[in-house]
């Protein structure tokens, strides 16, 4: 039932269809293109699929750190609150975020905020406070409405004078 085909020889331009197959004038003079161009290919396709890779892995660490920061800033004020804002310093290469949440119950901003600044390596899923400041309520974190700065934010020039 299933017998063999005649093996016709040549190379892998024999073996294609018809219709993947260069033209006949074409055949000798590209063999040593076609490996290029495969090369290429191949080397453009390990680069893309490397690069996605590691956006992946530094999207997953960067997930990982966010939730290890709300779990921090829940733990230094003892409020269990869900409705937390965090942003990301963008300046350099630090991984320093900014969480900031209510000082007691009520729609986000809506009540007096506690804002931490938070660094370092996450340990035990939870990373070191170096400071912070308070904000009053309804108003977006500018430097002019920060008050009763502590810790690092005061060094760093954080807070206003």
């Amino acid at each position: 039932m299933s017998e063999a085909l005649p093996h016709s020889g040549g190379g892998p331009g024999r073996r294609a269809p018809g219709w993947l197959r260069p033209p006949a004038a074409e055949r000798p003079q590209r063999a040593g293109t076609l490996r290029l161009e495969t090369a290429a290919l191949l080397l453009a396709g390990a680069l893309l699929a490397t690069a996605t890779i590691n956006d992946l892995v530094r999207q997953t660490h960067v997930n990982h750190r966010l939730v290890a920061d709300k779990r921090t800033w829940r733990a230094y004020t003892r409020h269990d609150y869900k409705n937390l804002s965090v942003s990301q310093d963008v300046h350099g290469l630090s991984t320093r975020e900014i969480v900031c949440g209510n000082t007691s119950p009520g729609g986000l901003k809506e009540r007096v905020q506690l804002c931490l600044t938070i660094t370092g390596p996450v340990r035990d899923g939870r990373r070191s406070v170096r400071g912070g400041w308070y904000l009053p309520p309804r108003l977006e974190d500018e430097h002019r409405y920060r008050y009763a700065c502590f810790g690092a934010a005061v060094a760093e020039g954080l807070c206003p004078r």
